[in-house]
């Protein structure tokens, strides 16, 4: 039955003129978003774990600059003693110098406050953002630095946040107020500079920190030098130098273990990060290649479409003839 009211192959038409731009619209959205899941309407599952995972890649990015700021402040504390440990190994050596016989000893003793000045001067500038490392001027001990290491998401969907301890406390050079803690300020045994300290006069400081409010000095006798010094007390000296420098060549490996433990972590977060990109990308990405290929197969079918309805729109005008 022909219809001047209803056409019904025009309205066919249409539904499929309307399917088909529909589906247009998707595959232009997936084509210049390059997403197939881009909000949650597409697949509400599939978004909800994509945008947890890249919220949880945005504070590992955090977490990488983290490991950056604390790999700075190793490189630091580390640069710091290594230098303070070139200025002791010289020590070590004026005070060799300081045996031989007729050698004047008040000169090497002008070469010893000048390295002490040096020990003093590196240990103040070994600073990075405000932390120092190799000083300590607070009543406390110095206390454990951290560095955050990671941030995990447990199974349950709990976060948390690790972080690398390190343990400055044996690192500290020059302490201004508990003398005894720094390594360049406590006192030690000439005999055994590893034993248990005795009197005053058994002890020796190599820098000496004044007495002041507040302040807990070395119970020992600094290691300076005089034409009057005599040799055992040298002797003395050098034992103790020399244990001054094995407990800074320990902070230095303990130092360089730090920052070989942050660039592997480093490695690892960056490595992470990429794999949950393309964890994300699998859920989300749209196939480019498939997608061009449904975009040419649309664009034919609208084509073809647009006839149709055409031609569905003309049939009706084929009734006038028959009332000529």
């Amino acid at each position: 039955m022909t219809s001047i009211m209803t056409n019904n192959a025009a309205l066919a038409a249409l539904q499929t003129m309307r399917y088909i731009n529909m589906e247009l619209e998707t595959t232009q959205s997936r084509i210049s978003s390059g997403h197939k899941v881009e909000t949650a309407k597409d697949n509400s599952a599939y978004w909800s774990i994509a945008t947890t995972m890249r919220s949880d890649n945005q504070a590992l990015s955090t977490v990488q600059d983290a490991l950056g700021l604390g790999a700075a402040k190793v490189d630091t504390a580390y640069t710091g003693m290594n230098s303070s440990m070139e200025v002791v190994s010289e020590i070590k050596a004026k005070l060799v110098a300081a045996r031989e016989p007729g050698v004047d000893k008040d000169k090497i003793n002008n070469e010893l406050t000048e390295l002490k000045n040096q020990l003093q001067s590196i240990s103040e500038s070994a600073s990075f953002s405000g932390e120092n490392w190799l000083k300590n001027a607070a009543t406390a001990t110095a206390s454990d630095k951290d560095i955050v290491g990671s941030f995990n998401r447990a199974a349950d969907g709990t976060v948390s946040v690790t972080k690398l301890s390190v343990d400055v406390s044996s690192m500290i050079l020059i302490d201004t107020v508990g003398a005894q803690r720094g390594v360049l300020t406590g006192a030690y045994l000439g005999a055994s500079p590893s034993g248990t300290l005795g009197t005053a006069g058994d002890n020796w400081v190599l820098i000496d920190v004044p007495a002041s409010t507040g302040v807990t000095t070395a119970v020992g006798t600094e290691i300076t030098l005089d034409n009057t010094t005599a040799d055992s007390d040298i002797d003395e000296m050098i034992s103790v130098v020399d244990h001054i420098y094995s407990l800074m060549t320990d902070s230095a490996s303990n130092l360089g273990a730090v920052n070989k433990r942050i660039e592997m972590q480093e490695s690892f977060v960056g490595k992470l990060m990429d794999s949950i990109d393309k964890g994300i990308g699998r859920l989300v990405d749209a196939d480019m290649n498939e997608e061009s290929t449904r975009l040419k197969a649309l664009q034919t079918q609208q084509q073809l479409g647009i006839q149709a309805l055409s031609i569905a729109n003309s049939s009706s005008q084929n009734v006038m003839s028959l009332f000529r």
